[in-house]
Parts: C-alpha cells; sequence; structure tokens
C-alpha cells in the first residue's frame, strides 16, 4: 500500500466545515464538526486517488506548500 501526502484547507462558517485538497481538483466535503470533516476528506481522498489510479492517471503532488492571509481594503 502506497502512502501519499497531501495539503488540505478546513473552513469554518455557521453551517459547519467545509474542507477541500488543493493538489486534486473538486475534491473536497462538508461536516458538521472538525472531526467528521477530517473524516470526510480522508475518504474523498482516498476515492479521488483509486479513482485516478484505475483511470491510469499520475497522483499529483506538491513540492511545497504555503497559506497565509492577506487584507484586503475596499
Amino acid at each position: 500500500m502506497k502512502k501519499y501526502k497531501f495539503s488540505i484547507v478546513i473552513e469554518k462558517n455557521s453551517e459547519g466545515y467545509f474542507a477541500f485538497c488543493p493538489e486534486l481538483q473538486g475534491c473536497y466535503t462538508q461536516g458538521n464538526t472538525y472531526e467528521e470533516v477530517l473524516e470526510n476528506i480522508e475518504d474523498a481522498i482516498k476515492l479521488h486517488i483509486e479513482d485516478r489510479i484505475e483511470c491510469g492517471e499520475g497522483i499529483p503532488q506538491s513540492e511545497s506548500v504555503s497559506l497565509t492571509s492577506l487584507e484586503v481594503a475596499v
């Protein structure tokens, strides 16, 4: 079993949590709690990878990930 490492972004809003994986386009999920969304994104990533492997596609891996925030005045 091969292991992959991906970055994930988790956002909280008034309706719960939203998570996505920037390296895997279209790989996202939601959940009511942080723990739930973390489990859900792990499942989504596994399914996404399995599908890519079955289709003979490569698995993208980032060399470096940077997260920052930017304040914008409008």
